[in-house]
Formats: C-alpha cells, structure tokens, sequence
C-alpha cells in the first residue's frame, strides 16, 4: 500500500480513538473527586502545551502524518532531547486525562487501544525516519520513544 495512504489511514484511526475519548459520556465506574478532576485537567492542559511547542520546533518537518517530509531536518533539540514523539507522548497526557477524569472503565479500554495505536504508529514512522535520516538510528538508540527517563551521566575523570 502506499506510504501517504497508510499515513492517512493512521490519521483517520487516530481520530476515531480520541473522538471516542472525548464523545463518550462519563460514567460512574470509579470516584473521581475534585483533586482527580484536577490532576486529569493539568495533564490536558499539559498536553495541549506539549503538543503546541513540539509542533512548532519541527518547523517545515512537520506533517499531518506520519510520512516524513524532503524539506525537514532531524530534530533532536528542544523537547526531542527527551523524547523521539514529543507530540504523541502530548496526545497520550491528554487520553490520561480525559480516562481519569471520566470515571468510565470503557474510557480506559478505549486509552489503552489508543497507547497500542500509537505504539504501532511510532514504530511504523520509525521506519520512515530511518530511511529518510541516516542518523536516525542513533538518536534512537538514546533516546525513549513517549516517556522521558533520567540522562545517565558520564563518569568523570
């Protein structure tokens, strides 16, 4: 299948998931209190953050798919440092607050397809970064695909 139209396919997926997310109506599966409410609201809030400033350091990288762009350089600074998807991982704070703050365990199945999906829309990207970035591989190799971890540190001396 083409590339461009598996992309889309990915986009439009990625649509359903988290249109269900938002259009589910909440249920009363598990209490969710204020502090709850709160914390899922600080990760949506967070999210939409991420995803705003990532977007914007790809600069003419950036694409309405997964298909890399001729005109973009590999980014690796900014929040790429951290992370090899910082707007996926930016999408996935937003599935965990809208989860939390539902109460609704069908709102958990639907996040947890949703981690899958992006897990196999990463890996599929992956594959196209590789091949259009010679250096992808290495970044890669340090750096995590959604959730950051803590830089080792060389030793000195």
């Amino acid at each position: 299948m083409n590339r461009r139209v598996t992309g889309w396919i990915f986009v439009a997926l990625q649509g359903v998931l988290l249109g269900a997310l938002i259009l589910l109506p909440g249920r009363d599966d598990w209490a969710t209190p204020s502090w709850l409410r709160s914390a899922g609201g600080g990760f949506i809030l967070g999210g939409l953050a991420l995803i705003a400033i990532a977007a914007l350091r790809l600069g003419p990288a950036l694409t309405p798919t997964p298909v890399p762009t001729s005109r973009g350089v590999l980014t690796t600074t900014g929040f790429y440092r951290y992370v090899r998807h910082p707007i996926y991982t930016g999408v996935l704070a937003i599935v965990a607050g809208l989860t939390v703050r539902s109460g609704s365990f069908v709102h958990l199945a639907v996040a947890a397809i949703t981690v899958v999906f992006f897990t196999v829309k990463a890996r599929w990207e992956e594959a196209r970064l590789a091949e259009r970035y010679p250096d992808y591989a290495a970044y890669a190799a340090i750096t995590p695909r959604f959730v950051p971890r803590p830089r080792r540190r060389s030793p000195v001396g």
